[in-house]
């Protein structure tokens, strides 16, 4: 049973109830869809009367709308309800230390607009190809009909304040990034760490059965590798949003890391088992990295070869799934989740990694005590994309209030 915050407590309002019961059935709309008002009432145990009301009022406010009849089950055929398909919502930022990937997104989640930008590591510079871009996409958009924009970064930051603490890869340090964009776009802006908004577009957009539990951990292994906490249904982040760091707690000597971590350690679990230390394994079974290659050698390029078959693709993989299940058999044994995720790139390359992750897991839980389902995500290469889209369409999703 939760304890009440009395310092963040607020009386209830008369319009409470009402505000509660309208993000019911927004949400029911948006699991469920499509879904007629009488699946809704019997679902909710609301009246009919007041499903037809607060439907009516969120096809006004344009959150939903009618897509046709259902099937009959003996009586009226039902009218069908959707999420409204048609325009952007959302913009999302995805940061990362070999790019910067901006879109747009309905209110779905579907990506409309997308485009790259360069790794830029002047903050300056960077700010301003943003900002330029952000400007285009409200334009075409058109007024009012972006709600937000979501930003994805690969680093300590404190959501609350909209400041990014400290950026390693680019040695960025307190860094007002959400206010800089807000200001020059007058659009309200919402920063998480990378593996924060990872976790919030599984807990929306991934598996069912992952997005329908209480408590689970996302793994993303990118450059480094981030965790992200969900605990009763919410992203766990701790004081300024500094839970999760995980990527640096020790796991070995040093003396076998193929990496330094970003902090400059090499004991770290990042140095063992992120994207940058699994390329280094191949690198160095291939003798590879003469700067000849088309596309730049990262964790994608490794799991594209070793989906192709080739052996030293598949075993810098597989050694790195090593240290994976080590790190994961950790958070396993202190947090206990339903289940941890595993996101980015290495997902796709779950039959040749899923033995030597859960190995070590399987070894490492004390009979009895329960272990956590070990499952992909489904969400890309990138589920800090949809991660950024999710910073904004989450904040709508659960703040809809009265007219």
């Amino acid at each position: 049973m939760r304890r009440i915050d009395l310092k963040k407590a607020q009386t209830a309002r008369a319009s409470t109830i009402r505000d509660i019961n309208r993000q019911i059935v927004l949400n029911y709309v948006r699991d469920r869809e499509p879904i007629s008002r009488a699946e809704i009432a019997r679902e909710t145990a609301l009246q009919r009367s007041t499903v037809s009301t607060i439907v009516e009022d969120l096809q006004a406010l344009g959150l939903i709308e009618e897509i046709g009849e259902g099937e009959s089950t003996g009586g009226r055929r039902p009218t069908l309800l959707r999420l409204r398909a048609a325009g952007a919502t959302a913009i999302g930022i995805d940061l990362t230390p070999s790019g910067t990937t901006i879109v747009t997104s309905d209110l779905a989640g579907r990506i409309l607009q997308r485009i790259e930008l360069p790794c830029v590591p002047d903050r300056k510079e960077l700010i301003d190809l943003i900002v330029e871009q952000v400007r285009q996409f409200q334009a075409r958009a058109g007024q009012g009909a972006i709600e937000g924009v979501g930003i994805s970064l690969p680093g300590l930051v404190d959501p609350n304040s909209g400041r990014a603490i400290y950026i390693p890869y680019f040695k960025w340090r307190d860094w007002p990034i959400a206010q800089e964009i807000s200001q020059a776009t007058g659009l309200e802006v919402t920063i998480d760490n990378d593996a924060n908004a990872a976790a919030l577009a599984a807990l929306w957009f991934g598996r069912p059965e992952i997005s329908e539990a209480r408590d689970f951990i996302l793994m993303l292994v990118a450059e480094g590798v981030g965790t992200g906490i969900v605990f009763d249904g919410q992203i766990y982040r701790g004081e300024r949003g500094a839970a999760g760091e995980f990527g640096h707690m020790i796991i070995g000597t040093g003396t076998d890391a193929p990496i330094d971590c970003s902090c400059g350690n090499r004991d770290c679990w990042e140095a063992f088992a992120s994207g940058r230390a699994a390329v280094a394994r191949y690198l160095e079974k291939t003798h590879a990295g003469d700067g000849t290659a088309s596309r730049p050698l990262d964790l994608s390029v490794v799991v594209d070869r070793a989906l192709d078959g080739e052996q030293a693709a598949i075993d810098a993989l597989t050694e790195t799934a090593h240290y994976l299940g080590i790190g994961v058999s950790n958070l396993i044994v202190g947090l206990s989740p339903e289940a941890v995720v595993v996101g980015g790139p290495i997902a796709r390359a779950w039959p040749l990694v899923e033995d030597a992750i859960t190995e070590t897991i399987h070894r490492s839980i004390r009979r009895g005590l329960p272990s956590a389902q070990i499952v992909p995500s489904i969400l890309g290469d990138h589920p800090t994309l949809i991660g950024a889209i999710s910073l904004v369409l989450a904040r709508k999703f659960a703040s809809i209030q009265a007219a």
